[in-house]
């Protein structure tokens, strides 16, 4: 029996998702398709990821824009948007939509009914709401993309394949592993040789941050012990992180049954994650794993929750992550 989203993706389960949105037939829209490049639409999908994130109260942690597709490792920032103001919510949301007249007024300081001054906080509180909503979020991002590659086209009809999967990361660790998965799509996908070459990917925009212009789109890494307690930040070293995938990506290729890894980084004993395991899962995380990734006692948690008798991953959750 399908789960519904607000199942899936629900902030009582955890606020971090690895999210994969495809093209119709898996089609290489992005990419070269009868001698046409498309590749601008992926600076399209940066561009429009840099205004969202300014609007929404959801961080990009990592991001890679392929040929046919694309995905997203975010965390939800609730908090951050319950302690926007009502004029900010307005005037976060009008830079997408446009208000409701009554809402409207009533930021602009009418005079109104009480009854009429209920409502319009209502509606304000809904669009609060949508501000940390993953689903609005992808709506929003999705939608002109499809509406401008149609129009580019000349045709109508579906654009993406359906609507956005998504991953729920249950912990830091899987958030880690989901975030180096992404990362590495080029390099797994054989369209690059090394990081820096990895073309719309975060870790690129990262490595060239000095001068990108994108540089605030991306959730930032922790650079001392008082942020690793912030959700604001990614609770790792960035130069730890980019040595743990630049060493997956040169031996993620090797793994197999008792495979021993050669000068593991020390961020790996950290997170407490066999070196096959994590390359493992850094070829093959969307295979392994099904709707959520973390340990097993938690996935178990979820299961309960959900009323499910199964997850797929459970046992890969068993042997990487204790």
């Amino acid at each position: 029996m399908p789960i519904p989203r607000k199942a899936l993706v629900s902030l009582d389960t955890t606020p971090s998702y690895h999210v994969v949105s495809r093209c119709v037939r898996r089609t290489f829209l992005f990419g070269v398709v009868d001698s046409k490049d498309f590749s601008h639409r992926r600076d399209a999908i940066v561009a429009r990821l840099a205004k969202l994130t300014q609007l929404f109260c959801i961080d990009i942690s990592a991001y890679a824009i392929m040929s046919n597709h694309y995905h997203l490792v975010v965390r939800i920032q609730k908090p951050r948007a319950l302690k926007l103001s009502l004029s900010d919510v307005h005037d976060r949301w009008s830079a997408l939509y446009s208000l409701p007249v009554l809402a409207k007024r009533y930021v602009d300081g009418e005079m109104l009914s009480d009854a009429e001054s209920s409502e319009a906080r209502r509606q304000i509180e809904e669009r609060r709401a949508r501000l940390y909503d993953l689903s609005w979020f992808m709506r929003c991002l999705n939608e002109p993309i499809a509406r401008a590659a149609n129009q580019e086209d000349g045709c109508t009809g579906r654009f993406w394949e359906g609507r956005f999967k998504s991953q729920a990361l249950l912990d830091e660790r899987a958030e880690l592993q989901a975030m180096a998965y992404v990362d590495l799509n080029p390099i797994r996908a054989k369209s690059s040789k090394s990081l820096i070459d990895s073309d719309f990917t975060s870790i690129q925009t990262r490595l060239n941050q000095a001068e990108s212009p994108m540089k605030t789109l991306l959730r930032p890494f922790a650079t001392d012990p008082h942020q690793k307690q912030n959700p604001e930040y990614i609770p790792y070293n960035f130069v730890d992180y980019l040595q743990l995938v630049d060493w997956s990506s040169r031996h993620m290729k090797s793994v197999k049954a008792g495979f021993i890894a050669p000068k593991a980084p020390s961020v790996l004993m950290q997170l407490q994650i066999r070196a096959d395991t994590w390359l493992l899962n850094c070829e093959r995380l969307e295979h392994i794993y099904h709707r959520m990734i973390g340990s097993a006692a938690q996935m178990s948690k979820v299961c309960e929750k959900l009323k499910q008798r199964h997850i797929v991953g459970i046992a890969a959750a068993r042997n990487a992550f204790g």
